[in-house]
């Protein structure tokens, strides 16, 4: 773990022109170039063909979340702007729960020009539905959260001036008035066309403030010859928090802090793991540190059977702490494959699905368990993301990185896609 943590980030720059940066989507999602790299060698192709170049009977996970309109946006008597970007559910914490609330809800917030917001109560008149409501934004004291304080407990609350306003969830608050959040590289105010194109056509769940954006060069028809290739499609859930966008500011990564990420497995996704030989093909990297996260989730449940779902959660160098031991390739006798381990306690706990947070820094020294193919965009420089990928590719990213930009394909979230092969 010493020399992981003791990796300079500055030896993961590169020059990346900003006229490199994609600031809009392609017209036709799938028809973006696709870098391959396999056993050493890249080449391209576009991203329609990506079945052909898959392993046959091989299992593809994806990412569902779906990116919420998370920034609100307040003006003061003193016409001081506010901008509150909701991060994370606070009370109910639960995602799905705090959505459906109606009347007032707590989230914990970044907030914009923070210092105009000493004290108070921020609110805007709205209309939802025709009905005009009156909507409020209050700081709560905070003492209790993250030391760095860079998220604020914000209690939310609307109230009619008609007949049901108060009946309005918060999810229909969100989209009646929120922004999406789009990346801070793009440079550029968000367009009623992020709407559409910021999300993955098989997006579901709302809970990120950022996309799964290796998702978004799927089409329909991308996935049906997907199913005709023989390929099993399986689907997880990581709500992506504003921390994937975060710049490794320390000289090494051992100083960084990781974000911890909120993920639900369905517990047919394990079966189908298991079923695959615990090996499957992660879209994004979001799907990437789920799965391997649920590695480490069995070894939990194999040491201590009795553990609660609360403790469950990955902290950043787990990892790094653990003696690696290889995934077993069938389903042991007496349960003593790790993703049998969590079927088994999901049974006890009479669970339908696994729900939990993550925090897994993903850097060279780290050894992959579960992923062997992955389908990723091109990385921001000095970030998590690129040593992920490095440490997939044993250290080989900039041969893939200086094809890339050899070659004019487009970077980052709207950016063009690869097609990792693990080694």
């Amino acid at each position: 773990m010493t020399s992981t943590k003791n990796i300079h980030i500055a030896d993961y720059n590169y020059d990346l022109p900003d006229e490199r940066i994609a600031k809009f989507p392609l017209a036709q999602r799938d028809s973006s170039k696709l870098l391959i790299y396999n056993k050493g060698v890249v080449s391209e192709d576009v991203f329609t063909s990506l079945p052909k170049h898959l392993p046959k009977n091989t299992l593809m996970v994806f990412n569902n979340t779906k990116v919420i309109q998370a920034r609100l946006h307040f003006q003061k008597e003193t016409g001081a702007t506010i901008e509150v970007f909701c991060m994370e559910p606070f009370s109910p914490a639960e995602y799905q729960q705090n959505f459906a609330q109606t009347g007032s809800v707590e989230w914990l917030c970044m907030i914009g020009n923070l210092k105009r917001w000493k004290e108070g109560v921020l609110s805007r008149r709205i209309e939802v539905k025709g009905e005009n409501i009156t909507f409020c934004a209050e700081r709560l004291p905070n003492e209790t959260l993250n030391a760095t304080g860079t998220n604020h407990l914000v209690r939310f609350s609307w109230k009619s001036e008609g007949q049901r306003g108060s009946w309005f969830t918060f999810s229909e608050i969100l989209e009646a008035i929120g922004e999406l959040p789009i990346p801070p590289y793009l440079n550029r105010e968000t367009q009623e066309s992020d709407k559409r194109t910021y999300q993955t056509v098989y997006s579901k769940i709302k809970g990120s403030v950022a996309a799964p954006t290796a998702g978004l060069h799927f089409t329909d028809q991308v996935l049906k010859a997907l199913d005709a290739s023989g390929i099993d499609r399986e689907e997880l859930t990581l709500h992506v928090g504003a921390g994937t966008f975060k710049p490794v500011k320390s000289e090494e990564i051992g100083d960084h802090e990781m974000h911890s990420e909120y993920i639900v497995v369905k517990r047919q996704t394990i079966e189908k793991l298991i079923q695959h030989g615990g090996e499957a093909i992660a879209v994004g990297t979001t799907s990437v540190r789920t799965l391997e996260s649920l590695y480490y989730i069995g070894l939990k449940i194999l040491r201590n059977p009795d553990i609660t779902e609360e403790e469950l959660h990955v902290g950043q160098w787990e990892p790094y702490e653990e003696a690696s031991t290889p995934l077993p390739r069938r389903e042991g006798n007496g349960g003593g494959s790790v993703l049998q381990a969590i079927l088994s306690w999901m049974d006890r706990n009479e669970l339908k699905a696994l729900h939990t947070t993550t925090q897994i820094i993903i850097a060279p020294g780290y050894e992959y368990h579960i992923v062997k193919w992955m389908v990723t965009n091109f990385h921001q420089p000095r970030s998590t993301l690129l040593l992920l990928v490095s440490a997939f590719v044993k250290g080989n990213w900039r041969k893939i990185y200086d094809y890339a930009l050899a070659h004019d394909f487009r970077f980052l979230s709207y950016g063009d896609s690869s097609l990792l092969k693990m080694g």
